[in-house]
């Protein structure tokens, strides 16, 4: 119905236009109890990937906890063309976004560059415009960077994993590294779907090669 299976990119001149209207965020965070939309707290950091499956993604970033520096986690949608889009139609195919997750992070407890290994090794990042058995344009691989210096991480650690990529039998890394544009909140019920309060069994199939990105060789100085 909605053009699940679209494996190209929407041209900017066709996508949908949106709206002005901004999706209601929920005021607090179903598992940390700390506002995704903020404020944050001062000195805290923002990363946001695109992973594949937002719900499972949003899953592996919340349980690494605030004792190990998360803030706060929110789904959304970026790297696209339409003004605050719905599910619905970012699943069309005719919006440009991928299913993103917004991570607040502590930089004294956690570093970017540790996020980027639990986006690296939580995903398969060779599989162009699918994830699994999602195929589509809204689960292709990102990573949205904010400043240089997340730049210049993400594309040392993309270099430091793709050999051990390669000799685990995968094809290049197609992930986007691109700069962070607008985040658009997911709808309410998106916002940590898996979580025990909303759904405890739910399922999503979001999982990794098994090869380690080596973030100790990766790390730059900015």
């Amino acid at each position: 119905m909605f053009g699940f299976m679209k494996k190209t990119m929407v041209d900017q001149a066709d996508a949908l236009s949106g709206r002005d209207t901004r999706m209601p965020v929920p005021d607090h965070h179903e598992v940390l109890d700390t506002p995704p939309a903020g404020p944050y707290p001062e000195g805290a950091q923002i990363a946001e990937f695109g992973m594949g499956c937002f719900w499972g993604v949003e899953r592996i970033f919340w349980r690494l906890g605030q004792q190990n520096g998360i803030i706060t986690t929110a789904v959304g949608y970026a790297g696209g063309y339409t003004a605050n889009p719905t599910y619905e139609e970012v699943c069309s195919g005719r919006t440009g976004h991928t299913e993103a997750v917004r991570v607040v992070f502590d930089p004294r407890l956690t570093s970017y560059e540790d996020l980027l290994k639990v986006f690296w090794e939580g995903h398969d990042p060779t599989q162009g415009m699918r994830q699994g058995n999602d195929a589509g344009t809204q689960y292709r691989s990102m990573i949205l960077y904010r400043g240089e210096d997340q730049r210049k991480a993400a594309e040392a650690t993309r270099d430091a994993f793709q050999p051990a990529l390669t000799s685990s039998g995968y094809g290049p890394i197609t992930t986007e590294i691109v700069p962070a544009g607008e985040f658009y909140f997911a709808e309410p019920y998106h916002q940590q779907y898996l979580s025990d309060a909303k759904n405890p069994n739910g399922y999503c199939g979001v999982g990794g090669t098994g090869a380690v990105c080596p973030i100790g060789v990766a790390r730059t100085d900015g």
